[in-house]
């Protein structure tokens, strides 16, 4: 965005908030963001770069609070039972509603109450592999899996990297045995101690293996190549067009949040997440900035939800 264009959406984020005020409107007390994940991951990380954009603007303080458990569920349900007054949101990765509604048989919550506010940024998994298979590309991988036994590992059932493979691997016509962890880090650990053979995960995990010569990089699992590895190919470009395992952040609101607050908050994070730091923070965890309107957030969920959906019932995932 451009020097002239931040100033003009920061302006209107602004108006925006200073016309609620005027008519005696929100924020009129602290806002709570509940993020349904454990503290010091990605999700907090650019949520706090933008929060330190916004509050000057709502001239409140806005309360990040992790809630995690149950892959999200649980914070999820407390954010979907807040009163629709613009004082309680939730901020989490869009699997909460495009996986989770298939694999868990009792959410806790129903996925109707939430609404998407903006689809905020963008990130993908890097498939990774230990550098004694002698592998250097997708290709590679395939033929190898084609004749040998293969594994993976992944973050836990049901994560993006569990789904990415699974979404792969079929692409591919080839079979992997799962290996799940509690976690990309000691999924990453095992990979590079050859226990494992590869695995779709994330990319600043991974990173620094690579660079070390410690894990090899064939591929990314988005529709872009990643702008941290922008040597890597993406899957799509491997030899499988059209596949894509793009994965977001998302800004959702109880149903029946005024659209007024709504609107209100959409400009303000919109703003926030334009400033340059804040682009290179996100950068810097290996993601892009999307803020998608709510319309286009709600489109994008459902064909993400169709997707992570038929994968879930392929291979039978239920999560207890």
């Amino acid at each position: 965005m451009t020097p002239i264009r931040l100033l003009i959406a920061t302006a209107l984020a602004l108006t925006a908030a200073q016309n609620l005020h005027a008519q005696g409107g929100w924020p009129d007390r602290p806002v709570r963001i509940i993020v349904p994940l454990p503290p010091g991951g990605p999700s907090d990380i650019v949520l706090r770069a933008a929060i330190e954009k916004m509050q000057p603007v709502l001239k409140q303080p806005l309360i990040l609070d992790n809630k995690p458990g149950a892959a999200g569920n649980l914070g999820a349900a407390e954010a979907a039972r807040a009163a629709p007054d613009g004082q309680t949101w939730l901020w989490t990765t869009d699997t909460l509603l495009t996986v989770n509604p298939h694999v868990y048989p009792k959410l806790g919550f129903n996925p109707e109450d939430l609404v998407p506010v903006m689809r905020a940024s963008a990130f993908s998994q890097t498939l990774v592999c230990n550098p004694g298979l002698g592998l250097k590309t997708v290709a590679d991988l395939v033929r190898l899996a084609k004749v040998k036994p293969l594994s993976y590992a992944s973050g836990g059932a049901g994560s993006p990297g569990h789904l990415t493979t699974e979404l792969f691997k079929h692409a591919a016509g080839i079979y992997m045995t799962h290996v799940p962890y509690k976690g990309p880090a000691p999924a990453v650990q095992d990979v590079m101690g050859g226990h494992v053979d590869c695995g779709f995960l994330a990319g600043p995990t991974v990173l620094p293996q690579v660079r070390a010569g410690k894990l090899v990089a064939l591929a990314v699992s988005g529709a872009k190549r990643s702008p941290l590895m922008p040597e890597v190919p993406t899957v799509a470009e491997a030899g499988y067009p059209g596949f894509d395992a793009t994965f977001s952040l998302v800004l959702f609101t109880p149903r029946g949040t005024p659209k007024a607050i709504v609107d209100t908050m959409f400009k303000v994070l919109e703003a926030a997440l334009k400033h340059p730091d804040v682009i290179e923070r996100l950068r810097q965890s290996d993601q892009a900035v999307v803020a998608d309107t709510s319309e286009a957030s709600a489109v994008r969920l459902a064909a993400d939800a169709k997707t992570w959906g038929e994968v879930a019932r392929r291979i039978g995932l239920q999560v207890d």
